[in-house]
Formats: structure tokens, C-alpha cells, sequence
């Protein structure tokens, strides 16, 4: 089976289709792979993309955007991911895994005696790639939209601006090196360096900062380790092409984000 091209092409909507909602729904359940709704652009679902590329899993999971079953918010997407969200998995019975950690570890466990584990060696390392896995996720992921999106409230953005330069502070204290977790590469690195893609594009072009790799040692010589990943730096040509097509529509002028950190007063840069 040929595999799957993550370009931007792969993402496009399908032709309509005559099926009603319920129809096609039942359509694409009953594929006869697994199907990840997911785009580009997601840092969330590039963690899950990064597993099926580095285990070479691609031929055996078909990848869509959201909009082939009507998008984020559609009633045939929610039912499948009630909050809306992607990435999405829909296995071939119709059995549906959302949330980005969750597919990763099933397939981390479906798909255990192919390719690298992406697991730590030991268990005390596991507990650490558990633990920056979950700091990103609870404490990064969580305010990551602070960087691109609309906030009616200059002052909550330069809160949560600031809060994710501490955030980076404590996340490199915890990496151990050269790889998240040690001498291998794991799903730790996975749920991360999407994120550092956003971080790395985002924050000195538009905010100002000077210091994100070089007041962070630790996170500087994991960002170099990760970017030589043949896997990992496929997934990040992938989401920098897909993030300057946001500068190129002018998101961060029409979000208010440039008119916001104009404003004095605030503290944008770290």
C-alpha cells in the first residue's frame, strides 16, 4: 500500500456528496483502516502523526482533515469527538479515540512489536518522559493560544505570555538529554517538539523574544538533537509550512495580536 504524503494537498475536502449526515458517517467508520481526522497545522496531532511516521505505520492508517465529515463543530464530528476537537482516530468498527495522548499510547500499544518502542529504557526514565509529557500537556498545551489567536483582554494574553515563559523555564529543567528522557528518542519528544515549532515561530517574530533557546540550555540541546531526527524534522517542515500560511493571511493583524503588544504597559518579551 502506498504511503500516505503529508502535504497540504492530502488535507483537502472532498467532493460533496449526495449522503445524507448519518450516511456518510457510517461511511467513513466502516473504512477499512483507521482513519485520523487531523491538518497540518495541529501541533497536537503532529504527536500522533510523529508515532505512525517513526514506527511506519503510514500505510495502515488513512489521514483526513475534519471537514471531510463537515469540520470541528459539525454534528457528524461531534458525535464522533464531542468536544470538537482534533486529532480524531475512528477505528474500523466505528470505535472512536479522540484527545492526542490517548491515540498515541494505543497505538504505542496496538502496534508494540513494530519499529522503536518510543518508550524510555528504564522505569524511572518512563516516569520522566510521563512527567515533561504532562507538563506540557496541563501546563503548555493548555495556554499555547495565546500566541495566535483573538483574546479580547490584552492583559490575560500578557499574563499567559509571561506564564508560558515560566513554563519553558520549568520544562527545561526537567529534560534529561540528549532526548527528552535520555539516550532515546520516546512519544515524550513527540508531545513536545510540535509545540517548540509554535514556540520557535511565534514568539520572537511576534512578541519579541530574544532569550527562548539561549536562557534554556537544557531545552537549546534538545531542540538541536530533535531537529536531526529524520521523523521529527518532517513533521516540522510540516507545520512551519503550514504556519507561515498564517502569516501570509495576516493572522496575528487580524486576531489584534500586533495592535495588543503595542500597547505600553506590557511585557511581551523574555
Amino acid at each position: 500500500m502506498q504511503a500516505i504524503r503529508h502535504t497540504s494537498k492530502l488535507f483537502r475536502s472532498p467532493r460533496k456528496s449526495s449522503l445524507r449526515p448519518s450516511s456518510k458517517m457510517s461511511v467513513e467508520a466502516s473504512s477499512e483502516r483507521p482513519i485520523v481526522y487531523d491538518i497540518p497545522v495541529s501541533n497536537h496531532g503532529a504527536r500522533v502523526r510523529f508515532v505512525l511516521y517513526k514506527k511506519g505505520l503510514e500505510s495502515m492508517y488513512d489521514l483526513k482533515p475534519p471537514t471531510s465529515i463537515g469540520g470541528l463543530q459539525s454534528e457528524q464530528y461531534k458525535a464522533l469527538s464531542p468536544q470538537g476537537k482534533m486529532p480524531l482516530l475512528v477505528l474500523p468498527d466505528g470505535t472512536a479515540l479522540p484527545e492526542s495522548e490517548v491515540i498515541v499510547q494505543y497505538l504505542l500499544e496496538k502496534h508494540r512489536d513494530v519499529g522503536p518502542s518510543l518508550l524510555a529504557a528504564t522505569p524511572e526514565l518512563r516516569a520522566k518522559a510521563n512527567l515533561i509529557t504532562r507538563l506540557h500537556d496541563i501546563y503548555i498545551a493548555s495556554i499555547q493560544a495565546c500566541m495566535y489567536r483573538a483574546m479580547d483582554s490584552p492583559e490575560m494574553r500578557c499574563k499567559q505570555i509571561g506564564d508560558l515563559a515560566a513554563q519553558l523555564d520549568i520544562l527545561d529543567k526537567a529534560i534529561v538529554g540528549p532526548y527528552a528522557a535520555g539516550d532515546d528518542i520516546t512519544a515524550a519528544d513527540g508531545a513536545l517538539f510540535p509545540t517548540m515549532v509554535f514556540c520557535d515561530f511565534m514568539l520572537p517574530t511576534y512578541f519579541g523574544w530574544t532569550g527562548l533557546w539561549e536562557t534554556r540550555p537544557k531545552l537549546k540541546a534538545w531542540w538541536a538533537t530533535i531537529s536531526q531526527d529524520p521523523e521529527a524534522a518532517r513533521i516540522i517542515k510540516e507545520v512551519r509550512e503550514a504556519l507561515d500560511g498564517w502569516a501570509e493571511s495576516d493572522r496575528w493583524n487580524k486576531t489584534g495580536i500586533n495592535a495588543q503588544v503595542k500597547l505600553e504597559g506590557f511585557k511581551w518579551s523574555y
